[in-house]
C-alpha cells in the first residue's frame, strides 16, 4: 500500500480546510523512526525555499536515499535554480509559448507578465496546454513563470518555486484544488495496485495512425503482465508528472529525440526506473547519420551510403548513381524516405529534405520483395518476420500525399528457421546499440545481406510478430524487465 505524506516546514503554512491528507513537519521526517524505513511512499515536499542545500532541498534528497517518490525531486531544484538550466530547458517552450500569447495578447500593451502553474494547472483556461508543458518540464507544485515580449515575440524570462505560505487567498483556494486534484489521479486505490510485485507503465497514443504496438497487443502484455506478478498501466504524455510512481516504463510510441518520448525516457533513467527504449538507445537508433556511421565504422554489411550536405550532392551522385535513396536522419515508418531515379529528380527531392535536416543520407538503392525483421531482446534473438513491399511500391508502408497509406504483407517464422547469416548480422548490428529491445530491418540479395537500420521500438503487433511465440512473446518480454529489476534491487541491498 502506498503511504502519501505531504511535507511543509511549518505547520502554520498549511490553513485548507477539507484537504484529509496526511501533513508531516520537515522536521519530523527527517527525524522521525517511523519514515526511516518506511516503503511505497509518496512525498509532495511543500517547504519554503527550494534552494541549494535548503531544507527543503536535503526534504528531497532524503527522500530520494529513503527510496521515496518525491517531487521536486533534487534534479528539478538544481534545473530551477540554475537559469543557464532552465533557458536552456525552456528554449523548448518557445514555440507555444510564441502561440498561445500571440493570439491571447495580441493587443496588449505590456511587455512582460506572469503566470502562476500548480501541479500543470492555472487560472488562464487558453494557457492551459502550455501550463502542463512546463510543469511535465519543471515537476515542481508551485511555480510562477515569468514571459517578456521582445518585439512581437514572447518568451518565458524566468521560472521560480513558489511559496505556499505567499499565497494568496485566490490562489490558495485554486492551489487546494489543483492538489486535491493530483493527488486523487496520482495516488491510486491500493485494490490495483498492493498485490503485484512490480508496477510498469506503457507509453501509449491512440491515435498514432501507425503505433509500434496495436490495440490487441496492449491487453496480451496486460494479460501476461498478471501471470508474472506486474501491474501494467497506459499511460500517454499526460502522465508525465506521475512517471516516478512506477517502477519501469515501457514506450511503446514512435519515438524522436525532439519528442515527449526521449523526455519520458530521460526522466524515467533519472529516476532509477527500468525503461525501454532507454535514452541512449532512442539517440543512437533514431538518427541515420549515427547509425551509418556506426555500421561503416564495425564494418557491419550495408548499403552504399554518403552523408550529404547541401555541397555534396555531386559526390552522392558520383559514388551512389541511380537510382538512390535520399533519407532524413530521423525518419520512421518509412517517412522521410524518398527514390530519386533522375539527377533532376534528386537535387529537387535532397532540396526538400534540407528544409527539415542540415544533412541527409543518399543510399544505394536495393529492391527486394521483403525486408528481413529480426526482433532482439537483451542481446538474444526473439522473432523473425518478412514484411513485404507495399502493392506496386517499393517501400512497406507507401505513403500518399493526403496522409494516407497502404502497408505490405507479412510473414512470421521461427528464429531457427531464418538465414542463420541474417540472424548474426542483424544480433552484430543490434549489440553495436545495447542491451535493449530493437528490431532489425535487413535486406537479403543475390550479392549478400545488408543492414537498412536498427529500430529502438520495434512493431510487437497481436497477430504478426506473436504469430509463432504467441504469448510467449509478451512474457519473454516482461521477463526481461522483471530481470533487470530484481537485479536492480539487488544492487541497492
Amino acid at each position: 500500500m502506498t503511504t502519501q505524506i505531504i511535507v511543509v516546514e511549518d505547520a502554520a503554512d498549511w490553513k485548507f480546510d477539507g484537504l484529509d491528507y496526511p501533513v508531516v513537519n520537515v522536521d519530523d521526517y527527517f527525524t522521525g523512526k517511523e519514515y526511516f524505513n518506511l516503503k511505497h511512499v509518496q512525498v509532495i515536499n511543500l517547504c519554503r525555499s527550494y534552494k541549494y542545500l535548503s531544507v527543503a532541498y536535503y526534504c528531497s534528497l532524503l527522500a530520494e536515499a529513503r527510496n521515496h517518490k518525491v517531487i521536486p525531486s533534487v534534479k528539478s531544484m538544481l534545473d530551477l535554480s540554475s537559469k543557464a538550466m532552465y533557458s536552456l530547458n525552456a528554449v523548448n517552450l518557445d514555440e507555444e509559448v510564441a502561440k498561445s500569447l500571440r493570439k491571447y495578447r495580441k493587443d496588449s500593451p505590456e511587455r512582460v507578465f506572469e503566470m502562476d502553474v500548480f501541479f500543470g494547472k492555472c487560472l488562464f483556461e487558453p494557457m492551459a496546454d502550455l501550463a502542463r508543458q512546463i510543469f511535465e518540464t519543471f515537476p515542481c507544485p508551485l511555480l510562477r513563470v515569468g514571459f517578456r515580449r521582445s518585439e512581437s515575440v514572447w518568451h518565458i524570462e524566468s521560472i521560480k518555486p513558489l511559496s505556499l505560505h505567499k499565497l494568496d487567498s485566490e490562489n490558495r483556494a485554486f492551489f487546494a484544488e489543483q492538489l486535491h486534484g493530483y493527488l486523487k489521479k496520482r495516488w491510486r486505490s491500493p485494490k490495483s495496485r498492493s498485490q503485484a510485485r512490480y508496477d510498469l507503465a506503457i507509453l501509449y497514443n491512440y491515435d498514432d495512425p501507425l503505433p509500434p504496438s496495436n490495440r490487441k497487443a496492449l491487453q496480451r502484455f496486460i494479460k501476461a503482465g498478471r501471470a508474472l506478478d506486474i501491474d501494467i498501466e497506459i499511460i500517454d504524455r499526460k502522465d508525465y508528472s506521475r512517471l516516478a510512481e512506477y517502477d519501469a516504463l515501457f514506450i511503446r510510441e514512435t519515438t524522436n529525440i525532439n519528442h515527449y518520448t526521449y523526455r519520458f525516457a530521460k526522466k524515467a533513467e533519472s529516476e532509477g526506473m527500468v525503461v525501454m527504449d532507454d535514452p541512449q538507445s532512442i539517440l543512437r537508433c533514431t538518427n541515420k547519420v549515427y547509425l551509418a556511421e556506426l555500421l561503416r565504422a564495425n564494418k557491419v554489411p550495408a548499403p552504399r551510403t554518403v552523408i550529404a550536405g547541401r555541397n555534396d550532392l555531386k559526390a552522392a551522385e558520383e559514388a551512389i548513381g541511380y537510382p538512390m535513396v535520399l533519407k532524413v536522419p530521423d525518419g520512421s515508418f518509412s517517412r522521410g524516405v524518398v527514390k530519386a531515379e533522375t539527377p533532376e529528380q534528386m537535387r529537387q527531392e535532397a532540396e526538400r529534405l534540407f528544409k527539415s535536416s542540415e544533412l541527409i543520407l543518399a543510399q544505394e538503392y536495393l529492391y527486394t520483395e521483403f525486408d528481413w525483421r529480426i526482433g532482439i531482446l537483451n542481446r538474444k534473438p526473439i522473432f523473425a518476420c518478412k514484411y513485404f513491399m507495399s502493392k506496386k511500391h517499393w517501400q512497406i508502408v507507401h505513403h500518399e500525399s493526403d496522409g494516407t497509406f497502404e502497408e505490405g504483407g507479412w510473414k512470421t517464422l521461427a528464429v531457427e528457421q531464418a538465414p542463420a547469416e541474417v540472424v548474426a548480422i542483424a544480433l552484430k548490428a543490434a549489440n553495436l546499440i545495447g542491451d535493449g529491445l530493437y528490431g532489425v530491418d535487413l535486406k537479403q540479395t543475390d550479392k549478400g545481406i545488408y543492414v537498412i537500420e536498427v529500430n529502438d521500438n520495434p512493431n510487437i503487433d497481436a497477430g504478426v510478430e506473436d504469430q509463432v511465440l504467441k504469448e510467449d512473446l509478451y512474457r519473454q518480454i516482461l521477463a526481461e524487465f522483471v530481470r533487470r529489476l530484481e537485479l536492480q534491487h539487488l544492487r541497492q541491498r
